[in-house]
């Protein structure tokens, strides 16, 4: 199935999220308590809801998104190219950037979306907030009606379990037993809130998002027996 597949006919995507307040005092009466509800079964009586609100940014409800980086190939003869771009600023804007790159490039019926536990997170992520927003899905988050095989998603995640429903492995730890040079990064998920609201550095978020991208896609060549992409065949649009 996977060799059957065109690389220009898959978008490579990832999202970093943050809870939708810097702080949870800042936060409404009523909205206080939603989260104290939402979150009792994971903190259990070992944190309070104030406390344990610097993970909020991995519930839609609560979070929001403030990078999405996407990854699509260029094949030409024998030359290939991942090209990188970005959205980041207010969430509503990046959705709708989003929005048009899948109708404008990738809503053909071929086309796929390709993330890492994107089935789990970043798929649902995205149609959740931009149904917050009002902003009616693309046909690619649309899955309502679809049957299971209808469903334009690829998950590395997914088809790294090989029917093991009880698998969770991480995308830096497959890249690692796949063999996969590890990019330089700086930080990693646990931080993206902290870099966001205390440091406002959004550069410091694409730029992690982005090797996130470029490693999910190489995660991808891998599972193809394909070589692993070169410095030289990764562009960035701006």
């Amino acid at each position: 199935m996977l060799y059957k597949l065109k690389l220009e006919d898959i978008l490579f995507l990832d999202i970093e999220t943050v809870p939708e307040s810097g702080e949870y005092s800042s936060l409404e009466e009523v909205k206080k308590e939603l989260w104290e509800q939402k979150s009792q079964y994971q903190r259990k009586e070992e944190f309070t809801a104030e406390e344990f609100y610097e993970k909020a940014g991995i519930w839609a409800e609560f979070g929001k998104v403030v990078c999405i980086s996407a990854g699509f190939f260029n094949v030409t003869a024998n030359l290939r190219n991942l090209r990188i771009k970005s959205f980041h600023g207010e969430e509503e804007i990046i959705l709708k950037e989003f929005k048009s790159l899948l109708n404008e490039h990738f809503s053909g019926p071929k086309k796929l979306l390709c993330a890492h536990n994107g089935k789990e997170f970043d798929f649902p992520y995205l149609a959740r907030r931009m149904i917050i927003h009002g902003i009616k899905l693309p046909y690619k988050l649309d899955l309502f009606g679809k049957k299971p095989w209808e469903v334009p998603h690829l998950d590395t995640m997914e088809l790294w379990k090989f029917g093991d429903y009880k698998h969770y492995t991480s995308l830096k730890l497959l890249a690692h037993v796949l063999g996969i040079p590890s990019p330089k990064e700086d930080m990693d998920g646990s931080m993206v809130r902290e870099v966001y609201y205390k440091d406002k550095d959004i550069d410091r978020i694409v730029a992690y998002c982005e090797l996130d991208v470029i490693t999910l896609a190489q995660v991808f060549l891998k599972m193809r027996s394909e070589d692993l992409l070169k410095e030289d065949e990764l562009t960035k649009v701006l």
